[in-house]
C-alpha cells in the first residue's frame, strides 16, 4: 500500500491503490486546507511530491490548469484532491 508523509510532522498515512492523497489525509484523522472539497477549482490543497511522483497518476488538464493560476508551484507541485 502507498505511504504518504506528511511534513514537517512525519507522521506516515497509508493510502488505498486509487485513493486522492487528500483522501488519505482525511480518512487518517490529518487535515490539509481543501475549500472546494476535493473538485480541483480552489488550489488550497496544493503540495509539493519530495518523492514517489513517478508512482502517482498523471495530471489531468483540469489539475494542469489549476497549478497554472498558483503562486509559488514547481516541478513537485500537485493538487493533493487529484494526485492518486
Amino acid at each position: 500500500m502507498p505511504v504518504v508523509t506528511m511534513m514537517p510532522s512525519g507522521k506516515k498515512i497509508e493510502a488505498a491503490e486509487g485513493v486522492s492523497i487528500l483522501r488519505a489525509i482525511l480518512d487518517s484523522g490529518e487535515s490539509i486546507p481543501h475549500k472546494c472539497e476535493g473538485k480541483a477549482e480552489c488550489g488550497s490543497c496544493h503540495i509539493f511530491v519530495t518523492e514517489g511522483k513517478k508512482s502517482l497518476s498523471k495530471i489531468q488538464r483540469v489539475e494542469n490548469e489549476k497549478l497554472d493560476t498558483l503562486v509559488g508551484i514547481g516541478s513537485k507541485s500537485r493538487l493533493a484532491c487529484q494526485a492518486l
